[in-house]
C-alpha cells in the first residue's frame, strides 16, 4: 500500500489481510493502526485468542520490517485490554461498535500516541525497561480517577 491515504480506503478485512500478508510499509503503519487492528481482531476472535493473534502478527510485521526489536508486549496488551473493555462497556450500554469508525470516533484517549492512556497507568522507566518489552507488567502508576 503506497501511501497513508489507504488507511481510509479499505475495508477491516482488507486491511487485516494486508497486515497479516505485512503488505503494509512500516512508514505508513502508526499507532492509530495498532489500535484499528486490535479492535478487529477483538470483534473477531475470544479475548485470549485474539490477544495470541494479534501479538503473533505484530511480531511477525516487527521482523518483516527488519525491527523485531520494536514489538512490546506490555503496551501491546495493556492496548488490548482497554481496548477490550471500552468495547465490552459499549456493549453493555447500548450494544457493540458497528464500525471502527464509531470506535474511534468515541475512544479518541485511546488514538493519541504522544500523550497516550498508558502514561496514567505505568511509570515511564517501567514501559522502558526490557522486562516490560518481553513480558506483560502489571501498572504500577494508579490511575486518576474519573
Amino acid at each position: 500500500m503506497a501511501d497513508s491515504r489507504w488507511r481510509h480506503q479499505v475495508t477491516d478485512d482488507q486491511f487485516l489481510a494486508a497486515f497479516e500478508a505485512c503488505g503494509i510499509r512500516n512508514q505508513d503503519f502508526h499507532h492509530a493502526d495498532h489500535v484499528r487492528l486490535a479492535f478487529i481482531y477483538l470483534r473477531r476472535f475470544p479475548a485470549l485468542e485474539a490477544m495470541r493473534r494479534f501479538s503473533q502478527a505484530l511480531k511477525t510485521f516487527a521482523a518483516h520490517n527488519g525491527r523485531p526489536d520494536r514489538y512490546h508486549e506490555t503496551i501491546t496488551w495493556a492496548f488490548l485490554f482497554l481496548i477490550g473493555e471500552r468495547m465490552a462497556r459499549a456493549s453493555q450500554k447500548n450494544g457493540s461498535y458497528s464500525s471502527w469508525e464509531e470506535f474511534a470516533a468515541n475512544n479518541p484517549d485511546l488514538l493519541n500516541w504522544e500523550d497516550n492512556i498508558l502514561k496514567k497507568y505505568y511509570r515511564s522507566e517501567t514501559l522502558a525497561s526490557p522486562l516490560a518489552r518481553s513480558t506483560f507488567v502489571f501498572p504500577d502508576r494508579i490511575a486518576a480517577s474519573e
